[in-house]
């Protein structure tokens, strides 16, 4: 139960910095690949249908991180109580400006707020997971770079899979510029690993950068998904050993009963939420167009 339980949160913090990976890129990018206010609604209207739910994903981490591993959940945000606070500040900074910005005369504030409440979170998780495996201030730096970076890329090849004309020319511009600082900073990021999924995850970021510069969206938008996918595995390859500095999985764990009452109820709502969201995207499949 303790193993599938680690299992079940590396699963539900992947999926997060997945699916909001993108929608804090897409918030980054939205002013910079946008020059009238039609196209800017354009920009953020491609994750308009789906940001919220995305959001779920790491409330049901932490959620289940604090009934599975409570040892592990209480050290974790003890220690970075500062990070986790502006990351939940920048959350709703971010979900104010996007339900907002259509409410008000001039949104000028509302796009600032998403601009930085989607930056903050995509810097301080980087830097507070970056924490929990390394000490010090510059590896907690070095790992916001590199979660910031690629939440730009990864926004970028997004918003060049999901909309059309000018907007997606400069989407797809702006995502070989940002893998050109991407690739640079996970090779400097990730090499401390050194494990397997690391470096498959670099070159997932290279492919990335190969396959937007021939205009093949799809498959960049795989291939940095599939990035974030390994980066997420060889993390918690790593806290598996030791999910905080003198601690093991078994100390920081629940008792067994708890373990087994969460996995009946995992059993029979997470299948449904899979299920759910997976009809919103394909509902929402098509490219925005932009209105003239």
């Amino acid at each position: 139960m303790i193993e599938l339980w680690f299992v079940i949160i590396a699963f539900l913090w992947t999926g997060y910095f997945v699916l909001e990976g993108f929608d804090f890129g897409v918030g980054m990018l939205a002013p910079l690949v946008s020059r009238t206010p039609a196209e800017q609604r354009a920009s953020l209207q491609t994750i308009g249908p789906v940001w919220d739910g995305n959001e779920v994903w790491v409330i049901t981490a932490v959620g289940a991180m604090f009934a599975a591993f409570p040892a592990w959940y209480a050290g974790m945000f003890s220690a970075f109580y500062l990070p986790v606070t502006l990351i939940l500040a920048g959350l709703i900074m971010r979900g104010v400006g996007l339900e907002w910005r259509g409410k008000v005369t001039s949104p000028l504030w509302c796009d600032l707020g998403i601009v930085v409440g989607s930056a903050l979170p995509a810097f301080l998780w980087g830097a507070v997971f970056a924490g929990l495996l390394f000490d010090g201030a510059p590896a907690a730096l070095l790992g916001g770079a590199f979660t910031l970076a690629v939440c730009v890329l990864h926004g970028a090849v997004f918003l060049a899979l999901k909309t059309t004309g000018p907007v997606r020319r400069r989407a797809r511009v702006a995502a070989l510029a940002a893998a050109g600082v991407t690739v640079p900073v996970a090779v400097a990021a990730l090499s401390s690993l050194g494990t397997f999924p690391a470096l498959a995850a670099m070159a997932a970021l290279a492919a990335a950068t190969a396959l937007i510069w021939r205009r093949r969206e799809g498959w960049a938008f795989a291939a940095t998904a599939g990035a974030i996918v390994l980066v997420m595995v060889a993390v918690f390859m790593e806290l598996r050993v030791s999910p905080l500095p003198g601690l093991t999985l078994a100390e920081a764990a629940s008792g067994e009963y708890t373990l087994t009452m969460l996995s009946w109820i995992g059993l029979i709502t997470v299948p449904f939420v899979l299920v759910y969201q997976g009809w919103t995207y394909w509902v929402f499949r098509k490219r925005v167009q932009v209105a003239g």
